[in-house]
């Protein structure tokens, strides 16, 4: 059986399977993906790969009792099967209280998010891809060790009550770290696209290559409170800490920073600078995005934070009904809204600080109000008088993302990243933050 069906394909599969359904109700959902990858280090192709993966699952449910199962062989016997063990699990199943049964058909937003070009790349296009990156790098004496990864594949749902929903989609992401020969300096770059054509090597190589050139011989400054321009790689793995806590029951339970208290939440509230405004919208061209939710609700385009307002948290379609709130599905995409100054610009508009350009090792230490805690790595440097001084040694930060965006100074144009803590995508902006707060010194590269 292919690995990769048509929708009318992955559609003539899923009627099969719930032919085979005597329970009350019955969902399948169906997955199928091509994975292709190409790592490098040392300057040379270490290994390369491909993955073929497909699954189905069926969540049977008796009333309240519900019971799912998985299979990866697609026979007609073996299809059966999986029904029937998903029935006998529901029928061993507890009753679970905050089941809401299954949705009827939808209507979801067209999105594309499948372009050919990473449909039909082949193992001599990722070669040729990461040649131009190798090049680079070993003319320039420097390191290189990089990782490519690109996904071709589709995800489909039908239930008993009719609905049906089906997305293909591509995405390839490149990161690449580069070292000087003697491991002083260091420089990363990453990038994503659902287009291979968007995905030019050299170019990312070069930022890397000058990251890695500039950041050797760094000096040690003293820690305390900067005035910082976070690059999108860095900010990003900051600001999804916000995006990955704004569920309205955990607010309206009192265990996060959205909470209030008498079980109420920050809805409403203005909690960062007015210029801050974060949303979703998977028919969005540079980020598009699953237009159905996991449970099979349509995504729309939300708005999560306006002006600096919480405009909306997330309700499971049991805690929505249960607040007489409407039912919102957590997005799968996040984009936030940025100026039009460049990198370049913030910089120049900055007497003394720091430019950051990557953080890691992200850790939580108090939920309630997101403070973080984390490391700089892979090129930190000095601005003085609008311009870049010179490499400074590392730092380990405490701040928390919230007081970061009511200590924002500028936003410069958003730009798609890949997280390096979560390898999620999004849409961020460079931004400078006043009173960001170093605690320590890092002697790591």
């Amino acid at each position: 059986m292919a690995i990769l069906l048509t929708e009318a394909e992955a559609k003539a599969l899923l009627t099969k399977v719930l032919s085979y359904s005597k329970a009350d109700s019955c969902e399948v959902n169906l997955s199928g993906a091509r994975r292709g990858n190409i790592r490098y280090a040392r300057n040379e192709v270490s290994t390369s790969g491909a993955l073929d993966n497909q699954l189905l699952g069926v969540q049977s449910a008796y009333g309240k009792k519900v019971g799912t199962a998985t299979i990866t062989e697609f026979d007609d016997a073996s299809l059966e099967k999986v029904v029937r063990r998903s029935e006998e699990l529901a029928r061993l199943a507890p009753e679970n209280s905050e089941y809401m049964g299954i949705l009827g058909p939808q209507q979801y937003l067209k999105v594309n998010g499948f372009f050919d070009s990473i449909a039909n790349l082949t193992p001599d296009a990722r070669a040729d891809a990461v040649a131009k990156s190798l090049k680079l790098t070993r003319e320039a004496k420097l390191i290189g060790a990089g990782f490519m990864d690109d996904r071709n594949g589709y995800e489909a749902m039908m239930n008993s009550k009719g609905l049906f929903a089906y997305y293909p989609s591509t995405n390839v992401n490149f990161s690449l770290t580069v070292r000087t020969e003697d491991g002083k300096g260091s420089g990363y770059v990453a990038r994503g696209y659902n287009d291979f054509t968007k995905l030019d090597p050299a170019v990312a190589t070069r930022i890397a290559l000058l990251k890695a050139q500039g950041s050797a011989e760094a000096r040690a400054i003293e820690p305390g409170k900067y005035t910082v321009i976070l690059e999108p790689t860095a900010a990003a793995v900051l600001l999804e800490n916000i995006f990955f806590n704004m569920d309205a029951r955990s607010a309206d339970e009192g265990r996060s920073y959205f909470s209030k208290t008498g079980g109420k939440s920050r809805l409403g509230d203005k909690i960062v600078d007015e210029r801050v405004t974060i949303y979703s919208d998977p028919t969005n061209a540079e980020l598009p995005a699953s237009p159905w939710s996991g449970d099979g609700r349509a995504q729309e385009k939300t708005m999560w934070i306006e002006k600096g307002v919480v405009k909306n948290l997330a309700y499971s379609r049991f805690w929505a009904q249960k607040q007489g709130k409407k039912a919102v599905p957590n997005p799968n995409n996040v984009i936030m809204a940025g100026g039009t100054q460049s990198l370049e610009d913030m910089i120049k508009s900055t007497q003394r600080g720091i430019l950051v350009t990557k953080l890691w090792y992200i850790r939580e230490v108090d939920p309630q109000t997101i403070l973080l805690t984390g490391l700089t790595r892979d090129g930190t440097f000095f601005i003085e008088n609008g311009k870049i001084k010179y490499p400074v040694k590392n730092f380990r930060f405490n701040e928390s993302p919230v007081i970061m965006l009511n200590n924002l100074e500028s936003l410069g144009k958003p730009e798609r990243v890949v997280s390096t803590e979560s390898d999620q995508n999004y849409l961020i902006p460079p931004m400078k933050i006043r009173e960001f707060t170093f605690t320590s010194l890092s002697d790591a590269v």
